[in-house]
C-alpha cells in the first residue's frame, strides 16, 4: 500500500508559475513510475508527465518545455514545476506511483485554477 498527498495547486494568472508536490508514504525509488495527471470539468483523465525510478522522463505534448517533473529521494516527493502556466492547464492534478506488476495507487488530487 502506497499513500501519495498531493499539495501547491492554487490560483495564479497567465504566464505565472506554480509547484506541486506528492508526498509518498515510501521511498519513491522503490517504486517504478511515478506520475502527474490532470483532469479538467467535462474531460477525461489525462496524463502529464512521468518519470521513472532511473530517471527516464515523459511528457505529454502540450506541456513540453513549460513543465518538469522531478523527485526528491530523501524527501520521498515528486515534483511537477509548472511555468508558462495558461488557462487551459486548469484541472484538477494527480499523482500515481505504478509498479510493473500492475498495482496502481492515487492521491486525492489538488486543483490548478489558471486565470486570462
Amino acid at each position: 500500500q502506497v499513500q501519495l498527498v498531493e499539495s501547491g495547486g492554487g490560483l495564479v494568472q497567465a504566464g505565472g508559475s506554480l509547484r506541486l508536490s506528492c508526498a509518498a508514504s515510501r521511498s519513491v525509488a522503490s517504486i517504478n513510475v511515478m506520475a502527474w495527471y490532470r483532469q479538467a470539468p467535462g474531460k477525461q483523465r489525462e496524463s502529464v508527465a512521468d518519470i521513472t525510478n532511473t530517471g527516464r522522463t515523459n511528457y505529454a505534448d502540450s506541456v513540453k518545455g513549460r513543465f518538469t517533473i522531478s523527485t526528491d529521494n530523501s524527501k520521498n516527493t515528486v515534483y511537477l514545476q509548472m511555468n508558462s502556466l495558461k488557462p487551459e492547464d486548469t484541472a484538477v492534478y494527480y499523482c500515481s506511483g505504478s509498479y510493473f506488476s500492475g498495482y496502481t495507487y492515487w492521491g486525492q488530487g489538488t486543483q490548478v485554477t489558471v486565470s486570462s
